[in-house]
């Protein structure tokens, strides 16, 4: 072992690895429910040619590797499941460069939401991208590999959309250019090349080490506004989705519902936030969204909850705070959630699946769901506190979890960055053709299985 952490520390020198026990012990865990499991070494490399002599010892000594953003993942993704090295990729955080007018930032894997949103607020006024409900030290290119979603992903889908091309150290060392870079030295898109970006997205870093990736920004609009549309019987939703979203005028449509306020509870909330460059556009805006949904306004089914100006400013905030006040609520740090990517028709059973779990559990709870493309599917999150330091607290929220991703399956729909148990689950109801072709890939890829093993597993 001390063999191998001079080797480490000679690759990115010898502050920048550490195989002490009160780090091994940080890294070994997430805000998540997943037991700890500790890595052998924490290393932090600079650059990508750090990270890729990384990964030719590791294959020397056929020692596992596990890629880390910010380990905000909740699920236990970046837990060593078999030991080894956890390459904490934060030191490689610069913002490359972005190009106004073809609108997108070229960034390395470890540059934070929260950079890239200061540093275009500050040199390019008028371009935002769209940003998780994450703390803003959350890794864009973390939120990118698992398919995860934003403020804008009604209008441009998932994040995993909005990628234009990725450098990729692969299992062997080698660094791969994907996308239009591999041709061009501009990243652009990922068209018209074979689309090779897939063999790394949503495969919990089991197929290589991504260092830099281009996104796509939009314009940043110089007013916004939000509606929040209420209900109360969740067999509306479906329909009052597809109005709202087939008037493509919204950036964001997410739905909420709450037992605490009191008056949040049995109402089914939907913020429908939309911009525009002069307040006449808002207007209009604001006109075409409440005709789209002048059926239930007539016959009074449901309606525009009154939302007065101070009010406003907490809920376009992006990100939105009201997840992160959840997760403490229990004041023990802990918290995780099952986002369950499904048809949005699916809305009032899984509804109905949410209350009746955290009922079954007496799971601390929040439910919502935020509208991916225009009504082509959501993202149902149910979101579960509880107290680390309280083991019965513990395990009643991994029994909820478990419980939910069960559900999830059964309804029709995929929990999304499954933690290795949900893993497990979706690889038995997964078609056997498709889980032969995922081994041949990282069997061809990775042949000495170093990379990220015990995930995407079937033992």
């Amino acid at each position: 072992m001390e063999s191998i952490k001079a080797k480490l520390a000679k690759i990115v020198g010898p502050d920048y690895v550490s195989d002490q026990p009160e780090e091994r012990y940080l890294y070994a865990m997430d805000p998540g429910t997943m037991p700890p499991r500790k890595p052998d070494f924490v290393v932090l490399p600079e650059n990508t040619a750090q990270v890729a002599a990384i990964v030719r010892l590791a294959n020397m000594e056929k020692i596992p590797l596990v890629p880390m953003g910010a380990g905000l993942v909740l699920s236990g993704l970046t837990r060593a499941l078999k030991g080894g090295i956890i390459l904490d990729m934060k030191r490689m955080n610069r913002i490359l460069e972005v190009n106004e007018i073809s609108r997108y930032a070229l960034v390395e894997a470890g540059a934070s939401q929260g950079m890239l949103q200061a540093h275009l607020k500050k040199h390019h006024p008028g371009l935002k991208h769209s940003m998780p409900d994450a703390p803003p030290m959350a890794t864009l290119a973390g939120n990118v590999l698992i398919h995860g979603s934003g403020h804008l992903s009604h209008a441009a889908g998932f994040h995993s959309d909005m990628l234009n091309g990725l450098e990729v150290v692969l299992p062997s060392g080698e660094i791969a250019s994907l996308g239009s870079c591999a041709v061009s030295p501009a990243w652009f898109a990922r068209a018209p090349l074979p689309d090779l970006a897939g063999l790394f997205l949503g495969w919990a870093g089991t197929t290589g080490i991504v260092t830099k990736l281009a996104i796509k920004l939009y314009p940043r609009y110089k007013y916004e506004d939000i509606l929040i549309f209420v209900a109360d019987k969740p067999e509306t939703v479906p329909d009052i989705l597809y109005r709202i979203t087939g008037a493509q005028i919204a950036e964001d449509i997410t739905a909420w519902m709450t037992p605490k306020p009191l008056w949040a509870k049995g109402f089914q909330h939907i913020n429908i936030t939309f911009a525009a460059d002069s307040k006449e556009e808002l207007i209009w805006k604001r006109n075409l969204l409440r005709a789209a949904v002048k059926p239930y306004l007539e016959s009074k089914e449901a309606g525009f909850m009154p939302l007065p100006p101070p009010m406003k400013h907490r809920f376009l905030q992006v990100p939105a705070s009201d997840l992160a006040r959840f997760a403490d609520i229990k004041k023990g740090g802990g918290f995780e959630y099952v986002g369950a990517i499904m048809p949005v028709d699916r809305f009032p059973r899984a509804y109905q699946e949410g209350l009746n779990i955290a009922e079954r559990f007496q799971a601390a709870y929040s439910l919502g769901a935020r509208i991916i493309g225009v009504n082509h599917c959501m993202m149902f999150f149910y979101a579960y506190a509880f107290n680390r330091a309280d083991a019965a607290d513990v395990e009643r929220a991994q029994q909820a979890l478990e419980a939910t991703n069960t559900a999830v399956l059964a309804m029709g729909g995929i929990p999304w960055k499954a933690e290795e148990p949900a893993q497990k689950q979706i690889l038995a109801k997964m078609n056997p053709q498709m889980l032969g072709l995922m081994n041949q890939v990282r069997a061809m890829l990775d042949p000495n299985g170093i990379m990220n093993p015990g995930n995407w597993e079937v033992n």
